[in-house]
């Protein structure tokens, strides 16, 4: 029962490749860009279909720090893209505040091959979908207090970050018990969950692995760990469930960077022969089916320090009653969430940027512990920095 496999692969969720094969071999796709949040047109805005007032906004809702600008060089094709889509949106009233981002845009023109009438209609069944779910508010209204039981029996959850900055999702899908599941929860109220885990990376998970990195991150890597699984598992409530999650993840495409599935034994590659069937190659090219000598592909990508031990790492997490409980990450750091809550994400980035070219803007500067975050990234090959050891980042003016 794989909210990941389901969440990053499956049809309806395109990847971000323009590679056409299947590959299973590791590839490290870097996805740095740059981003910039425009200014509104409101003169041209209309009213069809779904209505937004851009002259609205709702400190309740979910606020999408995505437009990071960090200096780097924007594709002109890109550019010319997101700009066509923009101004389509902008003239049939479709481009809410909190979702006008370059990044966000790019996503879905890129789902679509940069059709742009594709990536529009794609865009309005998006806000259809937020406003009838509730997505927007989700991270304030919805509390999953039923989540230590979930754990229980589903172990999943993002843990710590890749070389590039990335945060890890791991799911331990083999001892998955959906029976126990299900008395635990509902497949209604855990699809809130994946909701607001999916809003929660958007907003909190992607900034802060961008403040702590000095650069944007915008996509996550996913471990999963499928020893034991086969067809056997797919019982009925976890096939409606699987139907569901894939339903929601139309509206959040290209977040994927990279998947690896670990422990495939020929049970779950009988299940692997059918789901592949049903990919996109880009989706297909982004994930990696290891067996039982996975250690050495994974330790490529990701620091043994933020690797669990159940995996072949060194981390166990045991302050925090295990890795799969931890939410280890910069998103745990107090002074990284108090800059992404004050707003300051735009500014830390940018003069972490600056700092490593020896730039200061106008003046200003950060801390001098920040200063010394920014030596110890550049004199590491890796760019593993976790709260257990990240100095404090805060932009001071």
């Amino acid at each position: 029962m794989s909210g990941s496999i389901v969440r990053n692969s499956l049809p309806g969720f395109p990847g971000c490749d323009d590679r056409n094969s299947w590959d299973t071999n590791l590839e490290v796709s870097d996805e740095e860009g740059t981003s910039g949040t425009w200014k509104k047109n409101k003169e041209n805005a209309s009213s069809k279909i779904i209505q937004y007032s851009r002259e609205r906004k709702s400190r309740n809702k979910t606020i999408y720090l995505d437009s990071l600008t960090i200096g780097e060089a924007q594709d002109p094709h890109e550019v010319k893209a997101v700009d066509g889509l923009r101004q389509a949106l902008i003239k049939d009233n479709l481009l809410p505040e909190i979702l006008d981002d370059f990044h966000m845009m790019l996503r879905y023109l890129v789902a679509k091959n940069f059709n742009i009438e594709g990536a529009k209609n794609t865009w309005i069944s998006m806000l259809q979908w937020r406003k009838d779910f509730g997505a927007d508010n989700i991270l304030e209204d919805f509390k999953f207090s039923e989540l230590d039981e979930v754990l229980r029996y589903f172990h999943q959850g993002y843990h710590g970050i890749d070389k590039e900055g990335r945060p890890v999702y791991i799911e331990i899908l083999g001892q998955a018990d959906p029976k126990k599941l299900m008395k635990v929860t509902t497949v209604e109220r855990y699809v809130k969950y994946y909701v607001q885990e999916y809003e929660r990376t958007l907003a909190i998970r992607f900034p802060a692995c961008s403040i702590a990195a000095g650069r944007r991150v915008s996509s996550s890597t996913t471990i999963i760990d499928v020893q034991g699984v086969g067809l056997w598992n797919f019982t009925k409530p976890v096939i409606e469930l699987i139907r569901r999650l894939q339903q929601i993840n139309n509206n959040y495409p290209d977040t994927l960077s990279q998947m690896f599935i670990i422990n495939a034994g020929s049970g779950f590659k009988m299940l692997w022969n059918m789901i592949q069937s049903f990919l996109e190659p880009k989706a297909k090219s982004k994930i990696h089916v290891l067996g039982t000598n996975f250690l050495s592909t994974l330790l490529e990508v990701i620091d043994a320090s933020e690797l669990p031990e159940f995996l072949g790492g060194n981390c166990n997490c045991v302050e925090k009653g295990g890795c799969m409980r931890s939410d280890k990450g910069p998103w745990r750091d107090p002074h990284i969430t108090k800059a992404i809550s004050s707003g300051q994400t735009k500014d830390c980035i940018s003069r972490l940027e600056s700092t490593r070219e020896g730039i200061i803007h106008d003046g200003a500067r950060c801390s001098s512990s920040e200063d010394a975050f920014v030596n110890r990234s550049m004199t590491s090959k890796s760019t593993t920095l976790v709260s257990d050891h990240l100095a404090p980042v805060e932009c001071k003016h």
